[in-house]
């Protein structure tokens, strides 16, 4: 006979896992991984055009290549931000009401950032394209 390695109590009430950590941990990964190819290219690429001033930092943001490669890393960082938050929220706020609130709001708020950053990049780029 194989062996549990739960307590009677839990056996009886059914709580096991969540079943959502791994894949929790899988999406913060594959952002982290991401992250770590586009942050060095927008530091670099961004300190390199903000030499030639505002003008040249404007050509730079509407280069199609730069645009989308900046896109992807707001995408990537922000939606980092929201799975680290998240955890941070479900570890911390013992009060279940507070914690689905800001759940909520992480979302919300993490969202609206995305839109209004990527909007502005859309905007140089097919104001200046």
């Amino acid at each position: 006979m194989s062996q549990s390695l739960r307590t009677p109590a839990s056996q009886v009430r059914g709580l096991g896992a969540a079943r959502e950590g791994t894949d929790h941990y899988i999406k913060q990964r594959v952002t982290a991984i991401a992250l770590i190819f586009l942050v060095p290219w927008f530091i670099g690429s961004a300190l390199i055009a903000a030499k030639g001033g505002y003008n040249s930092v404007i050509e730079w943001m509407a280069h199609p290549l730069n645009a989308v490669l900046l896109i992807l890393l707001l995408g990537a960082a922000f939606y980092h931000m929201r799975l680290g938050m998240q955890v941070v929220v479900e570890d911390y706020i013992a009060k279940v009401s507070s914690r689905q609130a800001l759940l909520i709001l992480n979302t919300f708020v993490v969202t609206g950032l995305f839109v209004a950053t990527s909007l502005s990049v859309l905007k140089v780029w097919f104001a200046t394209g």
